[in-house]
């Protein structure tokens, strides 16, 4: 994997737009490169929500799920610079791990709603 973020629409969406600050809610799946799953929302039956674009996630999602639509799948392959770096998370992210996320994006809030 190259030192950058890839980004495949697996689907495209026709809802709105992900943007800087807004609200969203996803499911999604997060892989080694070895293909070991270290997270799934699916798995927990629980939507992830958080704020875009203005760094509460790693890096990553915030530059791979700009632009994105509601309704839509996309699958990033994050590299650890813009994952968690040097960082140990868990008891399987190691320091210096690139990541790939499978992402569905089910709801975006902005301030005007």
């Amino acid at each position: 994997m190259s030192g950058e973020l890839v980004i495949e629409d697996l689907v495209v969406g026709e809802g709105k737009v992900a943007v800087k600050g807004a609200l969203i809610s996803t499911q999604y799946s997060g892989w080694l490169e070895d293909g070991t799953c270290f997270d799934s929302s699916w798995q927990r039956g629980q939507p992830f929500q958080c704020v875009i674009g203005t760094g509460r996630v790693i890096k990553g999602w915030d530059q791979g799920l700009m632009g994105m639509r509601v309704g839509g799948r996309r699958k990033l392959f994050v590299p650890a610079h813009l994952a968690y770096g040097e960082r140990q998370v868990g008891a399987h992210i190691k320091p210096g791990s690139n990541l790939v996320f499978e992402i569905e994006l089910l709801e975006v809030l902005t301030r005007d709603d």
